[in-house]
């Protein structure tokens, strides 16, 4: 299984021992504030299915954050292929979400970077996207630290949200190859 590994986080494969801190983390009403609701202890443990089944399928998916220096589980970071339907896609998005104790330390930008890093290098994709609600400023900000662009054309209404829902209107933003690869 795919491990990647940063300076101070190790990005790996969830485990059975991630259950509670996962089930936590998605509990959380200030982690979950730009996703519809927080998740049931059974919907995170589906999830924690979902995310497990595509990592030994594609060998990519969301990996678990962890703290080298500690092995405190943060969250997770990493490449997922989105299952609605929008004109931007097929396509794969990467993505964040840590626990509010780990917020405002780097480690989504720098777990992001590695998962761009795999996604460029080892995958070999051309292009890597990542969208979130209009209002999620911060992940907004991540998506710009790893060198992403707004795709304003490309902004959405998330085909899973009802209409009028706060969190319907998305940004899309959007990264190539020839991109990531002129900086570094």
């Amino acid at each position: 299984m795919t491990q990647l590994t940063t300076e101070r986080l190790l990005l790996r494969p969830l485990k059975d021992s991630d259950r509670a801190p996962c089930t936590a983390l998605n509990a959380d009403p200030a982690v979950m504030e730009h996703f519809p609701a927080p998740l049931t202890p059974a919907e995170s443990d589906a999830m924690i299915e979902r995310i497990s089944a595509m990592i030994a399928e594609r060998g990519f998916g969301f990996w678990a954050a962890e703290l080298r220096e500690t092995g405190q589980f943060l969250g997770f970071v990493g490449l997922s292929v989105p299952t609605f339907e929008a004109p931007f896609l097929p396509g794969v998005e990467v993505g964040w979400r840590l626990a509010k104790a780990a917020w405002g330390k780097g480690y989504a930008t720098e777990g992001a970077r590695a998962a761009l890093a795999h996604a460029f290098g080892p995958l070999g994709l051309d292009e890597v996207l990542s969208f979130t609600a209009t209002t999620n400023k911060p992940s907004q900000r991540v998506m710009e630290r790893i060198g992403m662009t707004h795709d304003e054309a490309g902004d959405f209404d998330h085909p899973r949200l009802p209409d009028g829902h706060r969190l319907q209107r998305h940004v899309l933003y959007r990264i190539t190859r020839a991109q990531w690869e002129a900086q570094q």
